[in-house]
């Protein structure tokens, strides 16, 4: 298992130095592009930025799915691995590449190689987004355009990939039309909640780290091993977040954009979607059993996303009561609020990142526990909302907010 965890953890590793490097020379040609984020409106910057870190995040993750996708095909068939991969194997140290990996890769190949598929139809759904995105940030696109091609990716794989919630409910077409909403909102929560330096990509890479280890420790129905597709897929969004965030530190050098806004709350609502939660109680004790016993664990993603479902909801709120468009920007979100409060702005993003590890961390406990403890976390959470909305409320009642 430490092995097979060894190697997820070098996945997200790759992503991340691919995302660093990538974003290198798209900093430094941005300008060019027309990917350039000048000061005015609702911007809150003082310096022209460069757009397009969604690019560096694109290709981090792009990079590392090809060369997994070329592990697995490598060695999926054992008796058909190539023999410079065995004598490579017979060569290379243990000290630099553990004996155990190797077994781990050989292990999980066919895995990984069967769901290949999936894997890069939901990469092909990626790049249609982050070009949308691309397009929006260099011309501006009229917002129900990029809503129609979002609905439309989202039920794309909904139906054609069979990618759905689980509500232990035979709710055919309403529940695909919940799994459709949910990746849309999903998407453009994390696009709202990107007027930060580090704010979004930070939030978001918790959100991907807490909902891998939730994934770690949850095992696919009828086995004992976890759930290693949705975790690696989620930790290679995170570490691709990270590759990215050295260059979104205060003051950012680029910012993501809406292509990478898109991108990482497609894939981590995606994510979400593909994870088994609870199994069916097979009353043997089994780890299927002891999951089964569980089922309150399918609201752990509803947990881990509090952050920014809650910072979406109020400011949506906020701007249809004062009689605008919801997706008109503004500062009326949870970090300006934070701010008008007498936080400094990395103080407001340092704050949303704790609020956010926070509900992580309860997503996680929530997935081990019994119904009721599961109450106990699920109010902590709403208790935790609670206060935020109350600290911060004058600010989103005054007219002017």
């Amino acid at each position: 298992m430490s092995a097979t965890i060894g190697l997820v953890l070098v996945a997200a590793g790759l992503a991340a130095v691919f995302s660093w490097l990538v974003l290198f020379p798209i900093r430094k040609y941005a300008a060019q592009l027309g990917l350039l984020d000048r000061p005015g409106g609702h911007s809150s910057h003082t310096v022209p930025t460069p757009l397009g870190g969604g690019l560096g995040i694109y290709f981090g993750i792009l990079g590392t799915v090809a060369l997994a996708t070329l592990a697995a095909a490598l060695l999926h068939d054992p008796e058909a691995v190539p023999a410079w991969i065995t004598s490579l194997r017979d060569l290379t140290s243990p000290a630099i590449v553990p004996t155990e990996w190797w077994d781990a890769a050989m292990l999980h190949a066919p895995g990984v190689w069967s769901r290949c598929g999936d894997v890069w139809w939901l990469i092909l759904a990626g790049t249609i987004l982050v070009a949308l995105g691309l397009a929006d940030d260099r011309f501006g696109l009229p917002v129900g355009f990029r809503l129609g091609v979002q609905f439309g990716l989202a039920a794309a794989v909904v139906w054609g990939l069979n990618i759905e919630l689980s509500l232990f409910i035979d709710g055919g077409w309403l529940t695909k039309l919940l799994s459709v909403v949910w990746i849309v909102a999903v998407i453009n929560s994390f696009n709202m909640l990107d007027n930060m330096d580090m704010l979004s990509s930070g939030v978001a890479a918790i959100i991907a780290v807490s909902m891998a280890l939730v994934m770690l420790t949850i095992p696919d129905p009828g086995t004992d091993r976890p759930q290693l597709l949705v975790a690696s897929l989620l930790l290679v969004v995170a570490g691709a977040l990270i590759g990215f965030l050295f260059h979104n530190r205060p003051p950012a050098r680029i910012f993501m954009g809406d292509g990478g806004s898109y991108l990482v709350g497609f894939l981590i609502a995606v994510g979400m979607l593909m994870a088994t939660f609870a199994a069916g109680d097979s009353g043997d004790g089994s780890v299927a059993g002891w999951v089964g016993s569980r089922p309150h664990a399918v609201l752990a993603p509803l947990c881990a996303m509090a952050v920014p479902l809650y910072d979406m909801t109020t400011v949506i709120w906020i701007r249809i009561r004062q009689g605008r468009s919801p997706f008109q920007g503004d500062h009326s979100h949870l970090s300006h609020r934070l701010v008008d409060l007498g936080l400094s702005r990395t103080g407001a993003v340092a704050t949303i990142h704790l609020i956010t590890a926070t509900c992580g961390l309860s997503a996680l406990l929530l997935a081990h526990v019994g119904a009721w403890q599961a109450i106990a976390v699920l109010g902590i959470v709403m208790c935790l909302l609670t206060l935020v909305g109350i600290l911060e409320s004058t600010q989103w009642r005054r007219p002017d907010k």
